[in-house]
């Protein structure tokens, strides 16, 4: 039964009034509920700008009966989980994802967190401060002061153009006033009326019902609240600015009284703008070399009105070109709406919606169904009339901010496109299997024990090409893939090509089914890219992202020892013959799994055409790491970031295993140190990894006004206070946490993605098929006194240690590595 039918199927009303959808998937390894409240940040007194997210942040800290380590965050994070939070404008979302086992324990204390929330001032004040730290963030943000730019035509008086991040000054905590509109807040909307909850995993249907009845029970039964209609979108009282020079260009629209359906009208329309096929608009701006890359998205959508917003990268050429730009993109638009009902195009769409289903995970595929608005699988006649009305107001008379005015040779320099709409998916259909089977190649190693009998595959490809100077070359094989990975997204396989220290690596995740075929597509590309990709030697723009995300992007060549400075980014004289070259002394390997009998002849068959030389015995690729390294990298944003990387000694078991205890034990406590009571950031974490193929601890921080030496202090002195911490565990606690790791470590009980990555990695740091098996047993048989060694150890940096920071001058003893400049 697919993922859609049996969420159709069970739909209900609890008792208290609570809505629950119920689906019941088979081929789910773990569950997930969301949870949506039908209130946000719009929907707070002007008088408390940011209370909904505070409050949000509040049910976090527990409750009375679930407090501390039993509270929801550390008891998710405890079993290997995921959970997060969303405050938007009308909606507010919860949701968690968690082994089977401990998913009842969860949705409890989920229910719990909501029914009773701890609302004392001393958590309040430190919550607030937290909050506090987040607004600085935003206040300096790039994205943030991008969209106050992109709302400033609205109306003056819509909530929108309103501040909502909440900070030190606008939650008067002192106040009696705010502490009764906080109070007032949860009552009016926290309770069966306000609230659905969407539960999905591999239980039983009867099961996950039962479970929702007996833990949301404890939710007060209450009714919808009936919503004034917000004002207008636009009356005048906004103001509209110029455009800032760069590689960003937006064509912003306000769009109001579209009809129900709206919701899906814009995800159809989304799919289809931004679709990479030739005859296509991003197609056209490409070969024009206007743009790196586009998106459409609906910043904003409710009771008909939406903020639509169209956003380019720009070329250098393309921000010389904005006249050309623009009239190309209305001119599609203009072919688009002409369109006879899009009958292929509506066919299609409903093939695309099943196979994302198909191909999501537990949290992915709640998240979905809690959303039927914006992932219809049809486009039925209702959101046919809201795609038209949307479409009439995508109008150059209707864009929000200024047009950039065309030059006097404008006629001539833009020449009209050949539209047409994009051709059907071919990886979205059976492909045709070889009559006979194929033998495998020995250099391709399928993983054992797996279950090849579900739709699930990954396929892991890793060339060794030598030295790194074949930067430019990827580049070129990069941007050439980038249509077919565009293609095999939708058609659910989500492809990845990327390039670390000596080596090029390919990966196919998702359904095995078109993978064959799709392969046989990316390889074509690897050894004869088109003629018009040679031009791109330079990487594509990396979207801007967060000090800390920029140094987790950046780590894995830094565990290898290598770093991306000024000299990689010199122009490389790249041609088809050196890339020939590269592939007459390149040497590869694969790992795959999930692919049946059929399939994986199929696949055999496509490796034929693989570059390079097969070679089962290719090197490992973890390095042993000494001493404390310090490397420095620029990144965007004025907050302070530190990541530290703690590496166990590749090729040991039984440090790879207690390195994963600890850091399952360390997670909790760290979080409890440096975010709630140092409060030093909002961006904590802390969690094990593999990076290529080294096993190890990576703690992060990114704060608004500790600086990295200071923060490198406080991890230091968490770590010394590490041993003593697992020392007082207890055995009853410690036995739970290494049982509860043993279980997710069972290939039965890993997501096909998760069971590849591990087996990858364990693969690249030299260990052998049973690499499962031996870790298993390592596990187990782990004492508490070896703990305890194995944590000194981490402590003491007996294995190395290596900090990426995004400023500050390394400490005494360290090793400064330089400053290196990001990739662009």
């Amino acid at each position: 039964m697919s993922a859609a039918q049996s969420a159709a199927s069970a739909t209900l009303v609890l008792d208290n009034g609570l809505r629950v959808r119920i689906c019941h998937e088979p081929r789910l390894k773990r569950a997930a509920a969301f949870l949506r409240v039908d209130a946000g940040s719009h929907d707070v007194d002007l008088a408390w700008p940011g209370l909904a997210h505070f409050l949000e942040h509040l049910f976090f800290l527990g409750t009375t009966r679930f407090a501390g380590d039993q509270a929801l965050m550390p008891f998710v994070q405890r079993h290997g989980g995921q959970l997060n939070a969303s405050t938007r404008e009308r909606t507010t979302d919860y949701f968690f994802e968690v082994p089977v086992p401990a998913f009842s324990g969860a949705l409890e204390r989920m229910c719990e967190m909501f029914a009773n929330p701890r609302l004392s001032a001393t958590d309040q004040r430190r919550e607030r401060e937290v909050l506090h730290a987040e607004f600085i963030s935003w206040s300096r943000d790039n994205q943030a002061h991008h969209e106050l730019w992109l709302t400033s035509p609205l109306s003056a008086r819509h909530p929108l153009r309103a501040f909502h991040a909440g900070n030190r000054y606008s939650l008067p905590l002192e106040r009696a006033e705010f502490q009764v509109a906080l109070r007032q807040f949860h009552l009016d909307h926290y309770h069966s009326g306000q609230m659905t909850l969407t539960l999905v995993g591999p239980q039983p249907e009867d099961y996950l019902i039962r479970l929702a009845q007996r833990a949301c029970a404890i939710l007060p039964r209450g009714k919808p609240r009936l919503r004034p209609a917000p004002p207008p979108l636009l009356d005048g009282t906004g103001d509209a600015q110029p455009q800032a020079e760069g590689s960003r260009f937006n064509l912003a629209f306000a769009c109001d009284e579209l009809p129900e359906g709206a919701p899906a009208a814009v995800a159809f329309f989304s799919t289809w703008f931004a679709n990479a096929q030739p005859g296509g608009l991003q197609a056209e701006l490409l070969r024009r070399e206007l743009i790196e890359s586009m998106r459409v998205s609906a910043h904003y959508l409710y009771q008909g009105q939406a903020l639509i917003d169209i956003e380019f990268t720009l070329t250098a050429h393309g921000q010389r070109h904005l006249p050309t730009l623009s009239a190309l993109t209305f001119d599609w638009l203009e072919f688009f709406e002409a369109v006879d009902d899009w009958p292929m195009l509506r066919e299609e769409y409903a093939l695309l919606q099943r196979r994302q289903a198909l191909t999501s995970g537990a949290l992915a595929l709640a998240r979905r169904l809690a959303q039927p608005e914006e992932h219809a699988e049809v486009l039925d006649n209702q959101g046919l009339v809201a795609l038209r009305a949307l479409l009439a107001q995508l109008r150059p008379e209707r864009v929000l901010h200024p047009l950039p005015k065309p030059s006097d040779a404008f006629v001539a320099s833009a020449p009209g496109a050949h539209w047409r709409l994009p051709q059907r998916n071919r990886f979205l259909r059976p492909s045709r299997r070889p009559d006979q089977p194929v033998a495998d190649i020995r250099a391709m190693r399928y993983a054992q024990g797996v279950d090849n009998s579900a739709h699930e595959a990954e396929l892991l490809l890793r060339w060794n090409v030598g030295a790194s100077h074949q930067a430019g070359l990827w580049q070129v094989l990069d941007r050439a893939l980038q249509r077919l990975v565009h293609e095999a997204r939708q058609a659910g396989v989500k492809v990845l090509f990327t390039s670390l220290g000596e080596d090029w690596q390919l990966r196919l995740s998702g359904v095995s089914e078109p993978m064959a075929p799709l392969l046989e597509q990316v390889l074509a590309v690897l050894n004869a890219p088109p003629p018009e990709v040679w031009r791109y030697a330079e990487p594509l723009t990396p979207p801007a992202q967060t000090p800390i995300r920029e140094l987790l992007r950046q780590l894995p060549e830094h565990c290898l020892g290598n770093s991306r400075g000024s000299a990689r980014h010199q122009p490389e004289d790249v041609q088809p013959g050196k890339l020939q070259k590269v592939w007459s002394v390149a040497t590869w390997e694969g790992l795959a799994l999930g692919f049946s009998d059929s399939s994986r002849s199929a696949l055999n068959l496509a490796l034929r055409a693989m570059p390079g030389h097969p070679d089962p015995q290719m090197a490992a690729r973890a390095r042993r790491m000494q001493g404390k390294r310090w490397s420095v990298l620029p990144a965007p944003g004025s907050e302070h970031a530190l990541l530290l990387f703690c590496p166990a000694p590749p090729g040991s078991i039984s440090e790879d295993a207690a390195w994963r205890l600890i850091a399952q034990i360390a997670q909790a406590p760290f979080y409890q140190r440096l975010r709630v009571e140092l409060q030093l950031g909002y961006a904590v974490f802390s969690s094990f990894r593999q990076i290529a193929g080294l096993p190890g601890l990576v703690f992060g921080v990114q704060s608004p006004g500790t600086d990295q030496p200071a923060l490198l202090g406080h991890f230091d002195q968490f770590l010394k206070q590490l041993p003593r911490l697992i020392g007082n565990l207890g055995s009853e606690k410690l036995l739970g946490q290494r049982q509860s790791l043993i279980n997710r470590l069972k290939p039965e009980e890993m997501d096909t993605s998760q069971l590849a990555d591990t087996l990858w990695q364990a693969h690249l740091g030299g260990h052998d098929g049973d690499y499962l098996k031996r870790l298993q047993q390592a596990m187990g048989e782990l004492r508490s006194t070896e703990l305890v060694s194995a944590a000194w150890r981490l402590a003491n940096a007996d294995h190395g240690w290596l900090v990426l920071a995004n400023g500050g001058e390394a400490p005494k003893g360290w090793e400064a590595m330089g400053t290196f400049l990001p990739e662009r």
